[in-house]
């Protein structure tokens, strides 16, 4: 049988608020600001334009309209003097490089257009599964960011390389104890560079940090085998995964499992994994899990104890259920049985290891390298470095001004550091205090190795002359030492001599060696340190349990300067441009931060339509406070739990727009991420920005589709996936609405015919697709203040929709028959009286953009055919015909469509990457820049589908299945989304389309989307 849940979109559309009525009841959000010239827009009272002027204002606002958007940009064309050999004016080129910034690791490939990078995407050859996440697409951007350090600096006046070298060299000869403080490199050449250092210069040490380390976890294998590594898991020989507060989809170990759990994720021959989760922030994992459990972290412990056969007492009856269900199926599961935990204790972790040891799931003989630094030896360094013990300090990587917890330490440590030199890629905190700034040029503009995973090292090369006046650290240490050859050469006579090939392996971006593998000895090393380091929740005064965490978009905080990142909507709050203290509803109006009234704007709706608000509240941990953080209320937040995001509070080094949000790492104390706090309400509103309610499909009938497994494997389709039925020719029987067609037969059996498939199992709402989407269609940011008035520019968005397991039939008696937003078809509906469906709700994500339908509503409005349809399926925009009468977005029935209500490009009031030269140089010369007044939207990546048919027509033969793409099919690292010719009988896309489980979005309104869904299916069964 289909599905009868019901959905919701925020905890006030959930309790049937009234502004969230009236909000449904006008279903085009972005409003005219008329009031602005107008006066009292309703009466017009105030008002001080005459009728004359008014009738003078529109028309010529009309014909002004009319001929700006005929009018198209002065482009200038520059010829090379000297046409260089590997670039053809209009084709990309493609480099293999990988990313390795202390927090993220990949290896990828660049696009560029011109000499310039411009895109991020995803090496197929890289067999580590490593792939692209969000900020790894957004990190191009940061190479064209003009508050990178462009110079070195001494006591803040710029000097020359040799004035610096000058300094460093002297300093490191004068006998004192030195220590170089860095990032986790994973990088044979380095790490050999620097042993290499230290035997030059005795009086030198090594100490690694990471701002989000996995410091427990690295202990734990450290103990077991001998050195620090993390252990790698294959999600895709998993058929049971049970995590305790690891977020393994998101960036748990370093992330990059999504390629691997997606594929597990999708029912095949009737089976798929069971994913138990639990934890206490409501995560991506637990988002996508089958079973999730809210647990406080005080309980994930003996929850872990108690899965690996441990006593269950002390667990309240709810979770012993289900620790026992998921016992037994781990039990049942056997060498495919996968337990995994990110508990801040050694011993736990090492329960996990010692469960998984010897299957399958579980690869210790070649484990990741990522993340390996060591808080301890930070924390000695603090100390030394108060108590006067080191004379010089030199950094390349790290932050500990801002991400140390006991930063107010570090930086009275560091005034005592006769000598400090910041290899920094901007003046950040750290940098700013240092007493030298030896600026490094971007990941894209260096050479280097990474080691990801043991066993096989990715290339990095640059993939454009250094924009500034910087310095590899790599190459400063040769220096150092008096070397005179270059890095690139130290390199490849590292890779050279280990037998590699140096010029196949660039090229290719991966090579498998086991050159630089280390020995995996069992052992039962003991960690000991004199700075100590204590695990499991922090013993401290307050009734909540904190868990700090990282974001998808921000990250440890490395990024905090790139606005794609700051305007990509959170994935399950929906929130942008901030972090915030996410609480339960139950624990936020016992502590008073629940409001009476609505969360969004009653008054002046027009301004910010669809801006949450909420309270202020200061957080303390062991008597450092954090004072006014916002509280986000959120649906599956732990009772007594409460949580906080890393990444954002940065001051120094970024422009003013960027510097959002609050610095939670000094809560993160003796650095762990899970304390005991205490909270206070505040004064205070706090305006969020949020894209929760915008665009919406509410009332619009059936949306997500989702079945069990059991009733996929058992009943007929027909009743788990319900089309719609109408009458046809008045006629006895209905038939299903595609049967049904109004508009005359279009043969689309000639040529090409593109469709796009979206599979909900495999969709883990990561957002790594909104921003490739972002980078190769030059679509705008448009700020927090733009966000809260309903007009972000994202041509991609996925939404998320909570649900409960509660019937309309229960619903409706409780509340006199109202049925909510889901109107006859039941989609989604509010609530009304039902028991606290938002303490664990189930969680689905959909991405949506233009359905491109064959026969769309759009084009038939559009008063100048700007809107049109094309032979090969796309639904097209032609720019420079539109007029921005915005009927199309006003008749599109899935709100895709976005209208530039200023011109983002070269404006002062955007003041992000569009606003400067240097800034301008990521954008794609394929796609055009949308000016003011022009509705656009999802082009279907048009431009990458020529060039697809153009290739393979210079080249005399057919385009082969898998060579068509899309910007977001190409970024989906789980699977999710597939691209392809559908007149290709043999293509994936096709069968696709034929399989049991398609439909697609409102099928009953009747647009033919060339867009089309697969049903979700969970494992929710009980074996």
């Amino acid at each position: 049988m289909s599905s009868n849940k019901k959905y919701w979109k925020s905890v006030d559309e959930l309790q049937g608020d009234s502004s969230i009525e009236a909000l449904r009841q006008n279903e085009f959000v972005q409003e005219i600001p008329t009031d602005e010239f107008l006066g009292d827009k309703e009466t017009l009272e105030a008002s001080e334009t005459t009728r004359r002027d008014f009738l003078k204002y529109v028309g010529f606002s009309t014909a002004a309209a009319s001929l700006a958007a005929c009018e198209g940009p002065v482009i200038k064309s520059v010829p090379y003097v000297v046409q260089p050999e590997q670039i053809v004016p209009g084709v990309a080129d493609y480099y293999a490089t990988t990313i390795a910034d202390g927090f993220d690791f990949a290896s990828v490939l660049v696009k560029t257009r011109e000499g310039r990078p411009i895109k991020i995407e995803n090496n197929d050859l890289a067999k580590g599964g490593f792939g692209a996440n969000a900020r790894v697409h957004a990190s191009v951007l940061g190479m064209y960011d003009t508050n990178r350090a462009q110079f070195p600096t001494a006591a803040g006046e710029e000097v020359s390389w040799s004035d610096i070298d000058k300094g460093v060299i002297g300093a490191l000869q004068g006998g004192k104890k030195a220590v170089l403080l860095t990032q986790t490199f994973a990088s044979p050449s380095t790490d050999k560079l620097i042993e290499e250092f230290k035997v030059k210069f005795p009086n030198v040490s090594h100490v690694a940090y990471d701002a989000a380390g996995e410091q427990f976890a690295l202990d734990a294998f450290e103990m077991k085998y001998g050195f620090r590594a993390l252990p790698d898991y294959d999600f895709a020989k998993a058929d049971v995964i049970v995590a305790v507060g690891a977020d393994f989809v998101g960036d748990w170990n370093g992330g990059g499992y999504d390629s691997a759990y997606g594929k597990k994720r999708v029912p095949k021959n009737g089976k798929m994994s069971k994913h138990f989760q639990f934890e206490a922030n409501m995560s991506l994992s637990g988002a996508n899990a089958d079973v999730r459990v809210p647990s406080t972290p005080s309980q994930q412990k003996l929850i872990v104890q108690a899965l690996a056969g441990g006593s269950v007492s002390g667990l309240p009856e709810g979770i012993k259920a289900k620790v026992a269900q998921a016992r037994k199926a781990l039990l049942a599961a056997g060498d495919s049985g996968l337990l995994i935990t990110g508990v801040q204790d050694v011993a736990t972790q090492k329960i996990a290891l010692d469960f998984n040891a010897g299957k399958s799931v579980m690869d210790t003989a070649k484990p990741k390298m990522t993340r390996s630094g060591d808080a301890r030896k930070m924390m000695q360094l603090v100390k030394d470095m108060n108590a006067g013990q080191v004379g010089t300090l030199i950094m390349a990587g790290v932050n500990p001004a801002y991400s140390l917890p006991n930063a107010s330490e570090f930086t009275e440590g560091l005034k005592k550091v006769e000598v400090s030199v910041a290899c920094s890629i901007r003046a950040d905190e750290t940098a700013a205090l240092s007493t030298h700034i030896a600026p490094v040029p971007h990941y894209l503009e260096s050479w280097g190795d990474v080691q990801i995973k043991m066993g096989e090292v990715s290339l990095q090369q640059p993939t454009i002359k250094e924009i500034f006046n910087t310095r590899q650290f790599q190459q400063s240490l040769l220096t150092w030492m008096g070397e005179d050859k270059t890095y690139y050469e130290y390199l490849k006579d590292t890779m050279t001599s280990a037998g590699l090939p140096f010029n196949k392996s660039v090229q290719a971006g991966v090579v498998e060696t086991n050159a630089f593998a280390k020995a995996v000895t069992p052992s039962n090393t003991s960690i000991t340190s004199d700075a100590g380091l204590s695990s499991t929740l922090q013993e401290g005064t307050g009734d909540f349990e904190l868990t700090l965490y990282t974001m998808t978009s921000m990250g440890d905080g490395t990024q905090a300067n790139n606005p794609w990142l700051q305007e990509m909507p959170d994935p399950l709050t929906r929130c942008t441009w901030d972090n915030y203290l996410t609480m339960s509803e139950a624990d936020a109006k016992e502590k008073g931060l629940w409001f009476d009234r609505s969360t969004f704007f009653t008054e002046a709706r027009h301004n910010a339509n669809g801006g949450l608000n909420g309270h202020y509240a200061n957080v303390t941990v062991n008597g450092v406070t954090l004072e006014n953080v916002p509280v986000m209320i959120q649906p599956g937040q732990a009772k007594g739990s409460v949580g906080l995001a890393v990444g954002y509070g940065r001051k120094n080094g970024i422009q003013e727009e960027m510097q959002t949000g609050v610095n939670a790492f000094p809560l993160m104390q003796n650095f762990q991420t899970t304390q005991k706090v205490s909270i206070e309400k505040v004064g205070g509103v706090h305006e969020f920005a949020s894209v929760q309610l915008h665009n919406t499909l509410m009332g619009r009938g059936d949306i997500v589709k989702e079945t069990t497994l059991e009733i996929f494997n058992t009943k007929d389709k027909h009743s788990w996936n319900v089309m719609p039925e109408v009458s046809k020719g008045h006629i006895e029987y209905e038939v299903t609405s595609p049967e049904v067609d109004l508009w005359d037969e279009f043969d689309r059996s000639i040529g090409h015919h593109f469709n796009l498939a979206i599979d909900l199992n495999a969709c883990t709402g990561c957002g790594a697709c909104v921003i490739a989407c972002h980078a190769e269609n030059n679509v705008p940011v448009v700020g927090k203040s733009e966000i809260r008035r309903s007009r972000d520019m994202h041509w991609l968005r996925i939404d998320r929709y909570y649900s409960s397991e509660e019937t309309f039939e229960l619903d409706d008696t409780k509340k006199n028959d109202f049925s909510g937003l889901g109107g006859d078809q039941g989609s989604l509906g509010g609530f009304g009286e039902l028991e606290d469906p938002a303490a664990n709700p189930q969680v689905a994500f959909q991405p949506i953009m233009c359905q491109h339908c064959n026969h769309a509503p759009c084009e038939t409005v559009c008063p100048v055919a700007a809107s049109a349809h094309g032979k090969q399926g796309q639904n097209h925009m032609t720019y420079n015909r539109c007029v921005g009468t915005r009927y199309c977005a006003n008749n599109c029935p899935y709100k895709v469509r976005r209208f530039n209500w200023f011109l983002y490009n070269g404006n002062d009031e955007f003041d992000y990457h569009m606003n400067n030269d240097l800034g301008r140089m990521v954008i794609n010369p394929d796609v055009t820049v949308r000016s003011r007044g022009v509705m656009e939207k999802c082009s279907m990546c048009i431009q990458m589908t020529q060039k697809t048919i153009l290739d393979a027509k210079r080249d005399g033969r057919k385009v082969k299945d898998g060579e068509f793409a899309t910007a977001c099919s190409n970024a989906c690292t789980s699977g999710a989304l597939a691209f392809g010719d559908i007149n290709d009988k043999e293509s994936e896309i096709e069968t696709l389309r034929t399989d049991d489980r398609m439909y697609h979005l409102l099928e009953h309104v009747g647009t033919k989307p060339n867009v089309f869904y697969q049903t979700m299916v969970r494992n929710t069964e009980e074996a």
